[in-house]
């Protein structure tokens, strides 16, 4: 008999958990300056960021972040060449999770393990491969890869952890633009509550750096980021901020109910104790202050808290003028300059590593996460010169701050189409 859930080949029953706690049992992670949550922990404290310039196809060097992360840990040379960079990221980072969490999935009924992945978009990569090949050979298509459409199928990146851990639930890719990372976390949370699952494997991936097509979107948008030093070209909130550093990245989380993390003995990183994700429904890609700022209210709401509860608001700015901007105007909102004194410390992570779309938001929330054992607020960095139209209260600049005590974590993620996500996670306490 299993340990959780039922034995292998029987049915589980269907279990009422509408309110069960949610915790976060295990973190695993790669990201362009660190390959485990205490290392990447480590850099943004010590304000180590990685960021470096790549060549591209038809574009020469771009600055991007580039994780360095060891692929055949959990895959063969065959596995790889028939897998996409987004699925070998989420292979790793779910492996690395588990690995974590101290979780023995043989205890587990494989049919009551969900998989839910944010990403921002897929299929870009292979598709543009493909058609690069096709190309030396005057387009024959016969030289197109019979791999292409399980590469580039939606589901992808989450499939190909269910392949490669032998979990028999459900499993989907949740296309969130690049609100993507909390969105897998909420979709893993609601899942577990409704006793569909009894463990999940959730967060984002991004292998955007792969592909030409979103620098090229960016440069014909105005967006992409130029500066003489590519460690210094992601810098929101600074005055000469002037674009995106594509990165790409993940981090996968174990999801479990309280009551079955007890029961195993599990260390507990959080408890997400709110979520809510809202649309602007105005503009394609200029976001719309008022939905973020009440994205954030309902969040807070959900979790029975008030804004002066909230100890780290981590921001989703991603270091254009315009969204940067906006961002601010929001926050400024919902935690006013004159409660300040009393309110959140506010941090970037993506001034370290770019921004790794879908993954973004997961990321974001485990740079943060360790800050309810050392209190610490890591920095913004390269943030020489505020714009004034981004001040914020409490804003933390090029070094990490000391709080008596960090509680509870806000998580801001934002993406095109206007969909906007907010994450709260507290301390764990009985």
């Amino acid at each position: 008999m299993a340990r959780f859930g039922v034995a292998r080949g029987r049915e589980a029953p269907m279990k009422d958990t509408v309110s069960s706690r949610i915790v976060i049992t295990g973190v695993g992670l790669t990201a362009p300056n660190g390959n485990d949550l205490p290392a990447f922990r480590s850099n943004l404290l010590a304000g180590r960021g990685r960021v470096v310039d790549m060549d591209v196809r038809y574009m020469g060097k771009v600055h991007a972040g580039v994780c360095d992360f060891d692929s055949r840990k959990y895959q063969t040379r065959r596995e790889l060449r028939n897998s996409t960079r987004a699925g070998s990221i989420a292979i790793f980072c779910s492996r690395e999770a588990v690995a974590d969490s101290g979780l023995d999935l043989a205890a587990y009924d494989t049919n009551r393990i969900g998989v839910y992945v944010g990403t921002t978009e897929h299929g870009n990569v292979e598709t543009e491969n493909e058609v690069y090949n096709i190309s030396q050979y005057d387009y024959d298509v016969r030289f197109w890869s019979h791999h292409h459409n399980p590469r580039t199928v939606a589901n992808n990146p989450a499939g190909e952890v269910t392949l490669n851990l032998d979990i028999h639930g459900p499993h989907y890719t949740i296309g969130a633009a690049c609100a993507a990372g909390n969105a897998g976390l909420i979709q893993a949370l609601q899942m577990l509550r409704l006793g569909e699952v009894d463990l999940a494997l959730a967060g984002g991936v991004s292998e955007s750096i792969h592909t030409f097509g979103i620098f090229a979107g960016f440069k014909s948008q105005g967006a992409l980021a130029h500066h003489e030093d590519p460690a210094k070209a992601s810098r929101p909130f600074d005055k000469e901020r002037n674009g995106i550093v594509v990165s790409e990245g993940g981090a996968i989380y174990t999801l479990e109910r309280l009551e079955d993390a007890r029961a195993r003995g599990a260390k507990i990183y959080g408890e997400i104790v709110g979520y809510h994700l809202n649309s602007d429904a105005t503009d394609a890609v200029l976001p719309n202050s008022e939905r973020q700022a009440e994205c954030m209210r309902a969040a807070l709401r959900r979790a029975g808290l008030q804004p002066g509860e909230i100890d780290i608001v981590s921001t989703h700015a991603t270091s254009t003028p315009q969204g940067d901007m906006q961002e601010c105007k929001a926050v400024r909102s919902v935690f006013p300059a004159e409660e300040a004194a009393e309110g959140p410390h506010i941090n970037n992570t993506k001034s370290f590593i770019g921004h790794a779309m879908g993954a973004a938001g997961a990321l974001e929330l485990a740079g943060n996460l360790p800050a309810f054992e050392d209190n610490l607020v890591h920095p913004t960095i390269n943030l020489d010169d505020l714009d004034p139209e981004c001040g914020l209260p409490r804003l933390v600049i090029n070094n990490p701050v000391r709080r008596e005590r960090v509680r509870i974590l806000l998580n801001n993620s934002f993406g095109m189409l206007g969909i906007n996500s907010c994450l709260i996670v507290k301390m764990f306490a009985e």
